[in-house]
């Protein structure tokens, strides 16, 4: 019996790392002697570090950067020495996690400490770096980060912008003249599950801005401010990306890797699947149980779970998900790949509760699904 457990983290609880060993508990209870692999999974936004790096043997390093609101922070990145790829999740140095809810303000906040750990892995000797861009708390294009590299935004009396997606709106002048020149070394590659472009009502600022604080007329400002970015970037860079799919992302961070950096654009879990190999793991097994702490339709969206059970579709492997919770339209995996679906509770409980007690109950959904497995084999 071949098992390969591959689920992403379940937020405010447990790593992916930590879900995956405790569904292996699981179904060591029923199927001791069976040959279980263990692939923590992420789709490109909190955890992804994590995963890549529990899965990999990576080194995990930290790096004191420039916070979303301009204070310090302490941001960890991923180093896989041997293929000198760079693994940045942008949510350690501009996520939303580190703004308390009555701070957030998407009118000031950057990306520039996003773009010194791009900076950091640069050092390192970097020649791939993987951005996982989920969780920001930005809304700026990305002019932070390229700030950070070199990019100098002056403003009509030549003087540098403020930081924060508001000041765009005062650009003057683009000036590449002190931008790093080791980025033209580095393959960049962008791991999301986002596809919205930079402006319009499906934008970074109509769209993701008002989770980060902003009213309807700040987003209104927003919008236009990062559409005139976007004017003088096509100037200075000759070719226009504000359109493409994905450049909203991060709050426009997204479009700044497109126009600057010439990131290739990748869902996360394909990223996250092709690092841990996880294609391969699949390869041969009998059941795959993967999982997310909440199952319901957004997961078509590119989620882990949608991408694990593609990758075992094509070799003809069952998928078992264990969620926190079953949401909305979760049914609509069915038609995905995924055979069935359990929630994690064993009765009605708290989420706090369920948070904490989240191990007990992923080894005992799991021995469930195990015992029923093994049931339905004697049959």
């Amino acid at each position: 019996m071949k098992i390969v457990i591959a689920p992403d983290s379940f937020k405010d609880s447990l790593s992916a790392a930590g879900v995956a060993q405790a569904i292996a508990g699981g179904c060591a209870q029923v199927w001791p002697d069976a040959h279980v692999l263990q692939c923590p999974m992420a789709d490109g936004g909190e955890g992804t570090v994590d995963a890549v790096l529990a899965a990999c043997k990576g080194e995990l390093r930290r790096q004191t950067v420039r916070g979303p609101l301009g204070d310090s922070v302490e941001a960890r990145w991923g180093w896989l020495a041997d293929s000198h790829t760079a693994m940045i999740e942008m949510a350690e140095a501009s996520g939303l996690q580190l703004v308390a809810p009555g701070q957030r303000d998407a009118c000031s906040s950057t990306t520039y400490g996003t773009g010194e750990l791009i900076r950091a892995a640069l050092d390192a000797g970097a020649l791939r770096i993987i951005l996982a861009i989920g969780g920001s708390a930005t809304n700026d294009g990305g002019a932070g980060a390229m700030q950070a590299l070199g990019v100098q935004l002056l403003d009509s009396e030549r003087q540098p912008l403020p930081a924060g997606g508001l000041a765009l709106a005062r650009l003057a002048h683009i000036s590449l003249e002190q931008l790093d020149p080791r980025l033209a070394q580095v393959r960049f590659e962008i791991a999301a599950d986002v596809n919205n472009p930079l402006c319009g009502p499906h934008g970074a600022s109509s769209i993701f801005g008002p989770q980060k604080g902003a009213n309807p007329e700040q987003v209104a400002q927003l919008d236009a401010a990062l559409g005139h970015f976007a004017d003088h970037c096509a100037q200075v860079l000759r070719r226009d990306v504000r359109d493409e799919p994905g450049s909203g992302a991060a709050g426009g961070l997204g479009f700044a890797a497109k126009a600057f950096l010439a990131a290739q654009f990748r869902p996360g879990v394909e990223v996250v699947a092709e690092l841990v190999s996880l294609d391969e793991a699949v390869r041969g097994a009998d059941l795959v149980i993967t999982g997310e702490g909440r199952f319901d339709a957004q997961t078509l969206r590119g989620k882990t779970p949608f991408g694990v059970a593609r990758i075992a579709q094509r070799h003809g492997v069952p998928v078992i998900v264990i969620a926190g919770t079953l949401g909305d339209g979760y049914e609509q995996m069915y038609a995905h790949g995924v055979d069935a679906a359990f929630a994690l509770p064993s009765g009605p409980m708290s989420l706090e509760q369920a948070c904490h007690e989240a191990p007990r109950l992923l080894r005992e959904r799991a021995s469930d699904i195990a015992r029923v497995w093994r049931l339905a084999a004697t049959r």
